[in-house]
């Protein structure tokens, strides 16, 4: 996604930015320990670089990483209106943000002649089981083909029902003492997810892409 490269960036910028308050004079690192990074960002950004080549370095970080923020912050409400134009019920799905919905919609529409079913939208985003054999015994484990983006898209969602939602907390609980290990819950937490999401794209259809002529 266009976004990516900027959070990228950004993420970047704050390191580089921490990594040189580590060796900075200690007055002026004091100063900054005990703020949060938004303060600490906005401090940094009014540092005076005509007081030498750090305080330079942590003003120019500084504002880079302002210009960053908001230009995530854009394209973060661009995201939104495109998924909400094409399909604002995705947003009923708990845990489904903007990024992970756009994702999903990316590769839904992408393989139109392969979204005949929901196990066939689970294969698509590498959330369908894959049979696996030791020669001693034969378990499922994880998919590591389909669509990545969307395979990342599910998990994030699975990760935020795991920390919030008490019916997904629960299910992780029952797993887990008939002897499941995490990794294996949250694979079939993803298949699970993928079958709701698969449901609501069908009750919205994408609009197919344009055929290429040369």
């Amino acid at each position: 996604m266009v976004k990516d490269p900027a959070v990228s960036a950004r993420t970047q910028a704050i390191n580089q930015l921490k990594a040189i308050l580590v060796p900075a004079d200690p007055l002026l690192r004091e100063r900054q320990e005990s703020l949060r990074n938004p303060a600490l960002f906005a401090t940094c950004a009014q540092l005076d670089p005509e007081h030498g080549v750090v305080h330079q370095a942590l003003q120019l970080l500084a504002v880079r990483i302002r210009h960053l923020s908001e230009q995530i912050s854009a394209l973060m409400k661009q995201i939104t209106l495109i998924v909400r134009s094409l399909n604002s019920d995705l947003f009923k799905v708990f845990g489904l943000g903007p990024d992970s919905a756009a994702a999903l919609l990316i590769a839904a529409g992408e393989n139109h002649n392969r979204l005949t079913s929901e196990a066939s939208f689970a294969a698509l985003c590498g959330a369908s089981p894959v049979k696996h054999s030791s020669g001693k015994s034969r378990h499922r484990r994880l998919n590591r083909g389909g669509n990545r983006q969307a395979n990342a898209a599910l998990y994030r969602i699975v990760l935020t029902r795991l920390r919030r939602e008490e019916r997904t907390q629960r299910y992780l609980q029952r797993r887990s003492t008939e002897g499941k290990t995490k990794r294996e819950v949250i694979r079939c937490l993803k298949r699970y997810v993928a079958r709701e999401i698969y449901q609501h794209i069908r009750a919205i259809p994408l609009p197919r892409p344009e055929p290429v002529t040369g």
